[in-house]
């Protein structure tokens, strides 16, 4: 039965990316610095098969420097809908490589591009929104890839919660319930 709840999850995480009113299009990232926590909203960009998923962030931005000292990050993702919580542990990594990259990039919308252009970075003090200024040359994209090595499923209902927790081993994952 627990094959059939990771099946669900897949399936959630690949509406999240397609769907654009998804709820698990935008969700909530966790790391932690100096014992210091640090949550932020981020956006599915894309999911792989084994359920390594990708954000698209700044170069510049605070996570990054945050996940250079820590890999380990949180994701937390709510359907309101179906009352559904998914809460990941996973690895991430930062990629840079430029072949790579290329192909994310292409895949920005050009409105969404200078996002990733501005001169100053992320998080940094400005008199006015109307400030900021951006270059036409010099972009600071990269994408985040997220590598779950455990899930927390919860779904909300009655007359039973149900609860299950997935460990990442080296076929795949393994599910075990849980009280909720």
């Amino acid at each position: 039965m627990t094959e059939s709840i990771l099946q669900e999850i897949k399936q959630e995480f690949i509406n999240g990316y397609v769907e654009r009113g998804h709820p698990f299009r935008c969700f909530t990232l966790g790391t932690s610095q100096n014992n210091v926590p640090r949550l932020r909203t981020v956006v599915l960009r894309n999911v792989l098969p084994d359920m390594t998923f990708m954000v698209y962030t700044d170069l510049r931005s605070p996570k990054i420097e945050t996940i250079k000292h820590n890999d380990i990050i949180s994701a937390l993702f709510y359907h309101p809908t179906k009352q559904l919580q998914i809460s990941i542990t996973a690895k991430a990594e930062i990629i840079t490589n430029p072949n790579e990259l290329k192909t994310y990039w292409e895949n920005v919308p050009d409105h969404s591009k200078k996002d990733y252009t501005s001169q100053l970075a992320p998080g940094s003090p400005i008199n006015l929104p109307e400030n900021v200024i951006y270059s036409d040359e010099e972009s600071h994209f990269c994408v985040l890839k997220l590598t779950p090595t455990y899930i927390d499923y919860l779904h909300i209902k009655r007359p039973n919660h149900i609860r299950v927790g997935f460990s990442k081993n080296e076929t795949g994952f393994k599910g075990e319930f849980l009280v909720p």
